[in-house]
């Protein structure tokens, strides 16, 4: 009979927080005022717009993320390049086998020669996307 007395009961639900906030501020801001606050709040990635003007108001730190459109751009067509560059040399190394396979060695070391122009040609546009990555590193994404 005293075990039963003693057992807390279990009500269910959420637990209770220990600091619960409880008091509410109201305040009325103009189109304008409205419009930076909400620029801001998305460029802050906070999902919560009261937390978001707590830490405005009590100065905590606040992070803001920007993305540039014409850096993601390069970045996209760069990758892009990159793989069409592996391909080219998958590319070559079935060509030069077929080359040989399927003509003289006379002939397969004409054709080659000639590919050799075409991939010298492409080492050195390699080398000037190489310098203008670079370049633009430099200029645009070390802050």
């Amino acid at each position: 009979m005293k075990e039963n007395s003693y057992r807390k009961q279990n009500k269910g639900g959420r637990t209770p927080k220990t600091d619960p906030s409880i008091h509410r501020h109201v305040f009325r801001l103009t189109d304008e005022e409205n419009a930076k606050l909400l620029s801001l709040f998305e460029a802050s990635g906070m999902p919560n717009k009261a937390k978001f003007i707590i830490s405005l108001l009590f100065s905590k730190e606040m992070k803001s993320v920007k993305i540039d459109k014409g850096t993601v751009d390069f970045y996209m067509r760069l990758t892009s390049f990159h793989s069409q560059f592996r391909s080219v040399g998958v590319n070559y190394n079935q060509v030069v086998k077929l080359l040989y396979k399927h003509f003289s060695e006379k002939k397969a070391a004409a054709f080659l020669y000639k590919l050799e122009k075409q991939t010298a040609e492409m080492a050195m546009l390699c080398q000037k996307i190489i310098q203008l990555t670079e370049e633009f590193e430099a200029k645009h994404l070390k802050k």
